[in-house]
C-alpha cells in the first residue's frame, strides 16, 4: 500500500509564502510524475503544477513565476514552494503520484492541506 501525506499548509496573507510537502511510503519501486491540485470550494479540481522523474516541470498560467515545484527523488517527496500568494489561491491542495509497484503503475492521491490567503 501505498500513501502521499501532505504537510504545510495554513492561514497566510496576501503576499506571503508557504511550502508544500508531500512524502510517499510504501513498496515503492519508483516515482513517475509527481503534481499538485487544488480545489477551492464550489470550483472543479484543478491542475497547478507537475514535475516528471527528470525534473521537467508545468504550471497552471494562473501560478506562473510565482510556485515552484521540485522533488527529492531519494525522499521519494515532492515540494511545491508558493510565493506572493493571493486570496484566489485559497484551497485544498492535494499531492498527486503515479507510483510504480511491482511493476504496475497506479495513480495517488494524498489527503489534501488547507491552504487560506487573508487579503
Amino acid at each position: 500500500q501505498v500513501q502521499l501525506v501532505e504537510s504545510g499548509g495554513g492561514l497566510v496573507q496576501a503576499g506571503g509564502s508557504l511550502r508544500l510537502s508531500c512524502a510517499a511510503s510504501g513498496s515503492i519501486f519508483s516515482i513517475n510524475a509527481m503534481g499538485w491540485y487544488r480545489q477551492a470550494p464550489g470550483k472543479q479540481r484543478e491542475s497547478v503544477a507537475a514535475i516528471t522523474s527528470g525534473g521537467r516541470t508545468y504550471y497552471a498560467d494562473s501560478v506562473k513565476g510565482r510556485f515552484t515545484i521540485s522533488r527529492d527523488n531519494a525522499k521519494n517527496t515532492v515540494y511545491l514552494q508558493m510565493n506572493s500568494l493571493k486570496p484566489e489561491d485559497t484551497a485544498v491542495y492535494y499531492c498527486n503520484a503515479d507510483v510504480v509497484v511491482d511493476g504496475i503503475k497506479t495513480n495517488y492521491w494524498g489527503q489534501g492541506t488547507q491552504v487560506t490567503v487573508s487579503s
